[in-house]
Order: structure tokens, then sequence, then C-alpha cells
């Protein structure tokens, strides 16, 4: 039995599993990983961390046949990530990148080599998962949406800020908005100026959602599976449950899905072995 590292590098989160070849990307039980982890991804830019980083995997895990990773951090997060482990210095590292090959799957971005890793790593998770219309939702530090055909097409997407994001600008850029607090009264017209921020951001991100689920309908793409990851999907989902039934845009199937990203990184890496 082989097994496979896996590493979703990000804006803030280093994300990490490792899967076993008695697996498939296609599997939907809860617990798929047979380990995984998540750390800032800050902590790559300091020796001791990484060592300490090091370290764990290295404890924890037996040594890996393969390490598929992506990385949105730069050329220098790169270099540190893969010194983290130079007893394992025979191991093949595979770099998924926004235009790496996947059997089934064509992007039609004007330059590939632009598209972002992560974003193009959650087109082949959601492809792995299903063969149908698809609307992917990256819903992190930036909050990105794209649309996968059932003919295996990806017709690109959108990215906007992300809520926090969205919040952190109003306060940093008003002279008299402060930093929005969640709660649970957050919804529908704000009767208060928090409020008013919270639900604002929030209908921002959930109106781009339903716009780019009518643009596909007119494409001849009616989405049928929305799949939503990142740190505040389980936001996102549950702004748009309230939709449901309420308007001829919505999709029945709507899901959160955690470790995306990892999940195309995987799919990928076992076409590459």
């Amino acid at each position: 039995m082989s097994l496979y590292l896996l590493f979703d590098v990000g804006n803030t989160r280093l994300k990490w599993a490792a899967v076993e070849s008695t697996q498939q990307p296609s599997d939907r039980q809860k617990k798929l990983w047979a380990y995984s982890g998540s750390i800032s991804s800050k902590s790559l830019a300091s020796p001791e961390h990484r060592a300490e980083l090091a370290d764990y995997i290295a404890k924890t895990l037996p040594k890996p046949d393969a390490i598929g990773f992506t990385c949105v951090a730069g050329k220098g997060v790169i270099e540190n990530l893969q010194s983290l482990f130079p007893q394992w210095s025979d191991i093949s590292w595979k770099q998924l990148k926004g235009d790496s090959q996947y059997n089934s799957l064509r992007t039609l971005y004007q330059d590939p080599s632009k598209l972002g890793a992560d974003r193009w790593a959650a087109v082949i998770g959601a492809r792995a998962l299903s063969n149908t219309n698809t609307l992917i939702i990256n819903a992190g530090t930036a909050t990105t949406i794209d649309l996968l055909s059932s003919n295996g097409v990806h017709y690109g997407g959108w990215i906007l800020p992300g809520l926090e994001l969205m919040h952190k600008s109003l306060e940093g850029n008003t002279a008299q908005l402060p930093l929005a607090v969640r709660d649970e009264t957050s919804y529908g017209f704000g009767l208060s100026t928090n409020n008013a921020i919270i639900s604002g951001c929030d209908a921002a991100q959930i109106g781009a959602i339903q716009y780019a689920i009518q643009l596909a309908k007119e494409m001849n793409h009616p989405v049928e599976k929305v799949w939503i990851d990142g740190g505040n999907a389980k936001i996102l989902a549950a702004q748009m449950s309230k939709f449901k039934g309420q308007s001829s845009l919505t999709v029945e199937s709507t899901e959160t899905i955690e470790g995306l990203v990892l999940r195309g990184i995987w799919a990928w890496l076992l076409q590459n072995l």
C-alpha cells in the first residue's frame, strides 16, 4: 500500500493530508484523510516552526511515496515548503499549477499559467466528485467562484474579497465604521451599523453566487451542484439556504466540503505518478 502526502499552501492557511492508495478522490466518507492538519501559512517563514512541523509530520506518518502540493503564496514559500524533509530527499515533489494538465478537463482561461493553482485544484476536486454542471466556491481570504460544465470545460470565474477582507476594508477606509462582529441577528436589512455591515457583505457574496447561477443558465450550462469550501463555507451555505425555494436561481444541491483543493491535488497526483 502506498501513501501520498498533500499540501495546500494558501494565503492564510497551510493545510495537509495523507491518503492511502486504497482510497480514491471520489470517496465521499466524512473521515477521508488518514491524517490531516492545518497551520498558519506564515509558519513556513520561521526555521523553528518549519522544524517543528516537519518533525511532527515525520513522526506521525510513515515515509510517503510522493508529495503533491499547490502554493499561491510565492516562490520563497515553495522553497521553504520543499525544505521540510531533508531526510526524504529521494521523494518526488509534484507541484500542481494553474496550467497543469488533467485528463477530461480543460480551461478556457486565456493564459492558464495565470490561473490560481488553488482554483484549478478545486475544479479538479469537484470533477472527481461529480460530472454535472458545477459551481465551485472557495470562501477563504478571497472568495472565488468558478463554473465547470458537465463536458469538462472550465468556463472561468470570479475573484472577490472574502468576508473578512470586506469587513476590514470598510473599517480601514471609512471614518466612522467599526470592524463588524457577526451575531445571530445578522440577516436581512441591518437595524444597526454592525448588522448593516455584516448583512451587506453577506448579500454581496450571495448576490455574486446567484448572478453566477443565472449566467450559467444563460450559457446553457444550468448549475446542478454547488460545492462550497473554505473558512467561510458554512456562513455562505447558511445564507444560501435562506433563499431556498424563494428564487428561480436556487440550486437544490448545495453542499459544504472540506479539503476540495487537497482532493484535487490528490486526483491530479494519481495521474502524474
